[in-house]
């Protein structure tokens, strides 16, 4: 029994995850696609560093947290703390290394597409379906 909950439960992290992905995806798209009927190319990268920056962190995060696995609970709120930590790091290292190493031409659409990736997790609940069994 407790087997079954607990692949279950992997399985509902897994769809929710790849629907959070989908969706910042498409946003990002959607954020690409006005960046290049505005500011044509450099916008369009602006967007595409902005994406990246919330996204790779995001990545560390559910990779460290061990979301897609199935884990045992007695750690986690050490794995958390952790991960959560490691993913403010890196989220200063890529803000840093953008502004340093590739500053955007369009810091607007930048914060904008880094904005609308992170805010996309706070929406994401609303796709996931309602049955059970699904």
């Amino acid at each position: 029994m407790q087997s079954t909950t607990r692949r279950y439960e992997t399985q509902r992290r897994k769809a929710y995850v790849v629907r959070l992905l989908v969706a910042q995806l498409m946003i990002t798209c959607a954020g690409m696609l006005a960046a290049y009927l505005a500011a044509d190319v450099e916008g369009v990268i602006s967007v595409l560093l902005g994406a990246l920056v919330a996204l790779l962190p995001q990545a560390f995060f559910i990779k460290r947290m061990g979301v897609l696995h199935a884990t045992r609970t007695s750690q986690a709120a050490t794995r958390l703390f952790r991960a959560e930590a490691g993913k403010f790091g890196l989220t200063v290292a890529l803000f840093v290394t953008v502004f340093v190493a590739v500053p955007p031409s369009n810091p607007t659409f930048f914060f904008y597409a880094y904005v609308a990736v992170v805010l996309t997790h706070w929406l994401t609940p609303w796709l996931m379906p309602k049955n059970a069994n699904a």
